[in-house]
C-alpha cells in the first residue's frame, strides 16, 4: 500500500560531478582528451590490425576486438557525462537508461572473456610454440571470439530484464555519472533481492571462470618461461605477456571491487571513483599498454608512418 503514495519514475536525474560547480569547465576539458585519446587509440588500433596483413594472428584478433568493445564502453558513458556537465536538467530516460548500462555490461563481459581468450593464446605460443597454429588456429579463435559476444549479449539481456521489472518511485535522483545498474537498485521501492542476488552470481560466475583461466595459463607460461636456459628467451617471453597480464589485473580488480562483493550494492560512496577508473581509464590505458611494449605493432605504424 505504501507504494501508490508514490509516482512511478521514468525519467531520472544524474547527478555526476555536479557536487563540483566550480571545477565543470576543468573536469570537461580533462574528460574529453580522456575521450578523444580513448576513441583515436583504440580505433587506430582496431584499424591497423584490420589493414595490415601481417596482425592477422590470433592474438591481434583478440586484441582488436578488445579494443573495439573499450570503444563501445567509452561511447556508452562519456557523451552523455560530458554533456551533463553543461545541462540544465541533466535528466535521461528509463529507456536510454536501460541502453547506456546494456552497452557498458555489453563491453565489460566480452571484455572478461577475450582477455581470458588471450591468456590461452599466450599459453600456447610460449607452452607449445610447434604446435601452435593447430592448437590456436584460425577456425578455434573466431569460435572464441563469436562465444565472447554471445556471452557479452546474454548477460546484458539478463539484467536489463530484471531492471525492468523494478519500479523507481523512491527517488529520480541517480547519483553517480551514468545508469550503473548499483545506483538503480538504491531508488528502486520494489524489492531488489532477486536482482542483487543474479548479479552476484553472473558477475561472480563470470569472474571465476575467465580469472580460472587466466591464473592456470600464466601458471603454465611462468613456469615455462623460469624453466629456459636462454636468458634472452626469459625475457623475450616476460615482455610479451607482461602488457597482457597488467591489464587482466587492472581490469578484474575494479569489477571485482565493484560488482562481486555481496554487499556492494550499499556502498554508494565508493562507485564514481572505481566507476571512473573501469569506464574511463581503463580503455584509455589499454592500446598503449599494449602497443607501446609490443614490437611488432610499433613496426607496424613506423612501416605505416612511412608510406604516409
Amino acid at each position: 500500500m505504501a507504494e501508490n503514495n508514490y509516482s512511478v519514475t521514468t525519467e531520472f536525474i544524474l547527478v555526476g560531478f555536479s557536487d563540483h560547480p566550480d571545477l565543470k569547465t576543468l573536469l570537461f576539458l580533462f574528460f574529453s582528451v580522456i575521450y578523444l585519446v580513448t576513441m583515436i587509440g583504440n580505433l587506430g588500433l582496431v584499424v591497423l590490425i584490420y589493414m595490415e596483413r601481417r596482425l592477422h594472428t590470433p592474438m591481434y584478433i583478440f586484441l582488436g576486438n578488445l579494443a573495439l568493445m573499450d570503444s563501445c564502453c567509452s561511447c556508452a558513458i562519456t557523451p552523455k557525462m560530458l554533456q551533463n556537465f553543461f545541462s540544465v536538467d541533466r535528466k535521461i530516460s528509463l529507456y536510454e537508461c536501460m541502453v547506456q548500462f546494456y552497452f557498458l555490461c555489453l563491453a565489460e563481459t566480452t571484455d572478461c572473456f577475450l582477455l581470458a581468450a588471450m591468456a590461452y593464446d599466450r599459453y600456447v605460443a610460449i607452452c607449445n610454440p610447434l604446435q601452435y597454429h593447430t592448437m590456436m588456429s584460425m577456425k578455434l579463435c573466431l569460435q572464441m571470439t563469436i562465444g565472447a559476444y554471445i556471452a557479452g549479449n546474454v548477460h546484458p539481456m539478463i539484467e536489463v530484464g530484471l531492471l525492468l521489472r523494478l519500479k523507481f518511485c523512491r527517488s529520480h535522483v541517480i547519483k553517480h555519472f551514468f545508469c550503473d545498474v548499483l545506483p538503480l537498485y538504491r531508488i528502486s521501492c520494489t524489492d531488489t533481492h532477486i536482482n542483487e542476488l543474479i548479479l552476484f552470481i553472473l558477475a561472480g560466475s563470470i569472474q571465476i571462470f575467465t580469472i580460472i583461466i587466466v591464473l592456470v595459463s600464466y601458471f603454465y607460461i611462468l613456469f615455462t618461461i623460469f624453466t629456459m636456459k636462454s636468458k634472452e628467451g626469459r625475457g623475450k617471453a616476460l615482455s610479451t605477456c607482461a602488457s597482457h597480464f597488467l591489464s587482466v589485473s587492472i581490469f578484474y580488480g575494479s569489477l571485482n571491487f565493484m560488482y562481486a562483493q555481496p554487499h556492494s550494492v550499499n556502498e554508494g560512496d565508493k562507485d564514481i571513483p572505481v566507476a571512473i577508473f573501469y569506464t574511463l581509464v581503463i580503455p584509455l590505458l589499454n592500446p598503449f599498454i599494449y602497443s607501446l611494449r609490443n614490437t611488432e605493432v610499433i613496426n607496424v605504424m613506423k612501416k605505416t608512418m612511412k608510406k604516409k
